[in-house]
C-alpha cells in the first residue's frame, strides 16, 4: 500500500512524498513506517504510543475516524494519506 507523507514531516521519513509498506491494518502500517523512520514516531505517537490528536488519517480519502480507526483494514492497493492539523495565525 502506498502511505502519502506531508512535506513537514518528510524530513523524519527519509525526504520521502510517499512510502509503499504491506498491507494489513492502519495500526500496522504506522508501526512499520515508524520502525522504518523512527524520527517520525515522536511526529506521529504520543509519549504514552497513541496516535497525537493533530494528526488526521485517510484511507483512499476516508478519514479512519469514521471507519474502524487505526483498527481500519487496508488492502495493497489502498492509499494512507498523513495529514496534520494546520493552526495559527488570526482573520482581520
Amino acid at each position: 500500500m502506498k502511505i502519502l507523507i506531508p512535506t513537514p514531516l518528510r524530513p523524519y521519513a527519509g525526504k520521502q512524498a510517499s512510502v509503499e509498506l504491506p498491507a494489513g491494518s492502519v495500526d500496522e502500517v504506522l508501526r512499520e513506517l515508524t520502525s522504518r523512520y523512527p524520527d517520525l514516531r515522536k511526529q506521529l505517537f504520543s509519549d504514552d504510543g497513541k496516535l497525537r490528536r493533530f494528526v488526521n488519517l485517510y484511507v483512499n480519502d476516508e478519514d479512519i475516524r469514521y471507519l474502524q480507526n487505526e483498527s481500519t483494514p487496508v488492502g495493497p492497493n489502498d492509499t494512507l494519506s498523513i495529514i496534520p492539523s494546520v493552526a495559527g495565525g488570526c482573520l482581520k
